[in-house]
């Protein structure tokens, strides 16, 4: 079964377009190190919650979007693999700056437990 490891980011809206070519040039790379699809999505009706809410795990602040993704991979030690041969990739080293805190970026894996497509 796959394995998804996804991301909650709070991102400048100014900077949308630097995000989306930040993922666009990270994408091929993710793709090569066994990535089966990759999903980025800008916050479109990210409503406030009276406990919590995507954009207070994020602390996101004013003129901020959140930004929520992720990236299916076939198995986790795939997944892992990849994490590991970042590190020392030097294709990893030379990516565009990231225009978001990445203090304030949450990330996890997990494993699907129901999906519509099989």
């Amino acid at each position: 079964m796959s394995f998804i490891h996804g991301f909650l980011i709070a991102v400048p809206k100014d900077k949308k377009q630097e995000y989306v070519e930040l993922a666009r040039v990270s994408a091929p790379l993710f793709m090569d190190l066994g990535a089966t699809r990759i999903v980025e999505n800008w916050a479109d009706d990210v409503p406030d919650g009276k406990v919590t809410d995507f954009k207070r795990a994020v602390k996101a602040e004013k003129g901020e979007a959140v930004v929520f993704s992720w990236i299916e991979w076939p198995d986790k030690d795939t997944y892992e693999a990849a994490a590991q041969a970042m590190q020392s990739d030097p294709k990893w080293q030379n990516m565009p700056p990231k225009p978001f805190d990445g203090k304030r970026m949450m990330w996890a894996g997990f494993e699907p437990v129901f999906d519509t497509e099989g």
